[in-house]
């Protein structure tokens, strides 16, 4: 092979990488990431993360554009969750919170929240991914 051939190929492999990257940094850019803070009513607790257990099950499974749904809660406050939400868009996130699973989770723990923070939030490493 020409040193000019493999440097055309060379460059052919640059623009295809670097269209590829220009992309994926254009979605890491267009994604939509927030954190809701919730406190829970006590008494109905347990029956609230079987609503949001579902939520999230059938979100991530269902719609492409729910990239990460993660909810944790504090150990010494047991009824303050935080949920990492990561949709691919605003676009996403619109659609997630027509769809059937999310009304029943909305719907059923109404009563259930005392309070609910969100909080929209820039990533300090967009693309990282969660293992």
């Amino acid at each position: 092979m020409s040193y000019k051939c493999g440097l055309l190929r060379m460059l052919a492999v640059w623009l295809l990488v670097g269209c590829f990257c220009s992309t994926a940094f254009s979605q890491d850019k267009n994604r939509m990431v927030r954190l809701a803070k919730l406190v829970i009513d006590a008494p109905q607790l347990e029956r609230y993360k079987a609503f949001l257990k579902e939520e999230i099950e059938a979100s991530v499974r269902l719609e492409p554009g729910v990239l990460t749904l993660y909810a944790v809660w504090e150990k010494e406050k047991p009824t303050h969750f935080t949920i990492l939400e990561i949709y691919a868009d605003s676009t996403a996130y619109k659609a997630h919170i027509q769809t059937p699973h999310f009304l029943k989770y909305k719907n059923g723990t109404k009563d259930m929240v005392k309070s609910l923070e969100l909080v929209d939030t820039t990533p300090l490493v967009p693309g990282m991914k969660i293992k």
